[in-house]
């Protein structure tokens, strides 16, 4: 990758929406070049998709809080079952293994504290083996992931 490769990646993390011609105007290359460049970077997997951001608030989900989870084991079946019972719910926007402890990092995004509640109780909570929780809420968020 060069300059203009680092230039056509930072513009498409501005706004993934922009045309070719737009695109090729910001990064100075005419709309042939910057095409097959922008082609060439989703086909080595350097650019892998992209994505609408929605409001949380119109989806009913402005309620995050960020978890540090911990198994009561590392064994295979209750690293599987936990990940794939959580990768499959909803309210998980983000789910980590983590080195060291906690053994995962987990974002969630609900409607309200009680939705949150329900949540814990009735999702997490009944996953098998699980040893430890610890619940944050945010007070205010400074940077904002992409």
């Amino acid at each position: 990758m060069d300059a203009i490769d680092e230039a056509i990646i930072a513009e498409l993390e501005r706004d993934g929406r922009l045309t070719n011609v737009e695109l090729a105007q910001r990064v100075g290359l005419t709309t042939g070049p910057c095409l097959r460049r922008v082609q060439r970077l989703e086909a080595d997997g350097v650019i892998r998709g992209y994505r609408a951001v929605i409001d949380p608030v119109a989806r009913d989900r402005s309620f995050e809080v960020l978890l540090d989870l911990s198994l009561e084991s590392q064994d295979a079946e209750t690293v599987a079952r936990f990940e794939e019972t959580l990768a499959r719910a909803e309210e998980v926007l983000e789910l980590r293994r983590l080195f060291g402890s906690p053994d995962y990092f987990v974002r969630v995004a609900v409607a309200d504290l009680p939705a949150y509640e329900t949540f814990l109780s009735q999702r997490v909570m009944t996953i098998p083996r699980i040893k430890n929780v610890t619940s944050h809420f945010t007070m205010k968020t400074v940077k904002p992931g992409p």
